[in-house]
């Protein structure tokens, strides 16, 4: 992806950006983030037991993810974290710049998305726009008309 911002404006998805010091957790997010309104995000890349299968899962920042339970919930083996390389190479992205934004990377759509439901009843979603510096604020509707046009769809989960 050359540019998040070229894509995002080609394609008329509305966003208002923010820009602070960078920020790898979410305990980070929370002290060096402005608040914003929108749903804060925890985002995790996961790939399965055999690493056939890669997943970006985005819940509420401040829930616990068993990942035994959720890999039942995906019909996946078990799940795990994906390395930096695996990140970098499906998504094009480094650690701490995980969002559903980066899905815009995955040309050949062989990451899986899935939101939780939680998320998805918030008026707008909080994003990093491929890198760690900034967040961007997307109002729900427009997230999901991003997630079509990656080929990804709106896949809620209930986490």
């Amino acid at each position: 992806m050359k540019d998040i911002y070229e894509f995002l404006e080609t394609n008329q998805v509305e966003y208002e950006r923010h820009d602070h010091e960078a920020v790898f957790t979410v305990e980070e997010s929370k002290q060096l983030s402005p608040e914003l309104e929108g749903a804060s995000t925890k985002n995790l890349f996961l790939r399965d037991k055999k690493g056939s299968r890669h997943f970006l899962v985005t819940v509420p920042e401040d829930k616990q993810v068993d990942l035994k339970a959720l890999s039942g919930k995906l019909d996946s083996s078990r799940l795990s974290f994906g390395s930096p390389e695996r990140l970098k190479n499906h998504l094009g992205i480094e650690p701490g710049s995980v969002s559903l934004l980066a899905l815009a990377n995955d040309h050949d759509n062989k990451v899986e998305a899935f939101i939780d439901q939680d998320i998805w009843q918030a008026e707008a979603i909080l994003c990093h726009p491929l890198v760690n510096t900034s967040t961007l604020v997307i109002p729900r509707e427009d997230m999901g008309q991003f997630l079509e046009i990656t080929g990804h769809g709106v896949k809620l989960i209930e986490i």
